[in-house]
């Protein structure tokens, strides 16, 4: 099912047709919030502008293979993280896309040289290695299960499974940590893990079914090891970033318009766990606010101003 709405599906229509003034409406809407994670990522704005640049060229260059899986602005800001990555690693650094996993990165390394569920470049569950259509799809199909999973605690307002849910698998956090931080016992973040995990199994199962196809058949030892689970997941968060609140939901939050419990989670989401694709928005926001602001002002000191410069 496509992610697009309808206005940017009129607006890709547009740039199909090469109508310059739709891909200019594209580049304004979405190249602050892009730079903005690009620079918290990199030392170097002209890095930061020149890998921006490039996620605009490839998007156009591969515009004939997209097909609205994933929002705009998620398609970009992937195009963009995997360059980001290929550079950092060109330097020997890597890209955490939440503080609080690169502020935990070091007690997860001390563990890691025995655990299966930081082989990310094993081919089993490496997103760079899923060529194959057929594995591409088990992705689509668990990034929607995910969504789904994800809502519901939304729609519910249980906040604080899904903020464990995030820490578990967006940031691969122990369970020991978790539950410090959410002040629940281990056996309790445990239970949401394996619940979490069986709910994601059954879903995909099940859409897997109506397509004619089968985890079996497609990627059986991801679904038969949790740690190979929460691999995958970490990786198709990353890439669709399923659980990052909305544009329109982080303006509420900029503005202090929403209501408690959602202002809590956003708060939680942008500072504690430090989503910078987040972050990146938000201050995105801010500038335009500010811009916004400055305007009005700008345009009375000009109209009060003008008639000295012929005096």
């Amino acid at each position: 099912m496509s992610e697009l709405s309808q206005a940017d599906q009129y607006m890709l229509d547009q740039i199909r047709q090469q109508n310059a003034d739709a891909w200019g409406e594209l580049v304004e809407r979405y190249q602050g919030r892009l730079l903005a994670f690009a620079r918290s990522q990199l030392r170097s704005r002209h890095d930061a502008e020149d890998l921006v640049q490039e996620t605009m060229i490839a998007f156009l260059q591969g515009l004939d293979r997209f097909r609205g899986d994933a929002s705009l602005e998620t398609y970009l800001f992937t195009i963009l993280r995997r360059r980001i990555i290929d550079q950092l690693r060109a330097k020997g650094r890597g890209l955490s896309v939440t503080s609080l996993e690169a502020a935990e990165a070091g007690q997860r390394d001390s563990a890691s040289s025995s655990s299966p569920a930081m082989a990310a470049d094993d081919p089993t569950v490496s997103s760079h290695a899923r060529l194959d259509e057929e594995r591409a799809m088990h992705r689509q199909v668990v990034a929607t299960a995910l969504r789904g999973l994800l809502e519901g605690y939304k729609q519910d307002l249980n906040f604080r499974d899904l903020r464990i849910v995030e820490m578990l698998f967006y940031c691969q956090l122990r369970n020991i940590r978790i539950a410090e931080l959410e002040q629940v016992s281990q056996q309790q973040v445990a239970l949401i893990k394996h619940r979490s995990l069986a709910r994601l199994r059954s879903s995909v199962e099940v859409e897997l079914k109506s397509l004619g196809r089968s985890v079996a058949a497609i990627d059986p030892a991801v679904w038969q090891d949790d740690a190979l689970a929460a691999t995958m997941i970490k990786s198709i968060w990353d890439d669709y970033r399923v659980s990052c609140p909305k544009r329109n939901t982080l303006g509420g939050f900029l503005l202090d318009t929403l209501e408690d419990n959602w202002r809590t989670y956003a708060d939680f989401h942008l500072n504690q766990l430090g989503c910078t694709f987040c972050q990146a928005n938000l201050d995105d926001l801010k500038r335009q606010t500010e811009a916004a602001d400055a305007a009005p002002l700008r345009d009375r000191i000009m109209k009060s101003t003008v008639g000295f410069l012929v005096r």
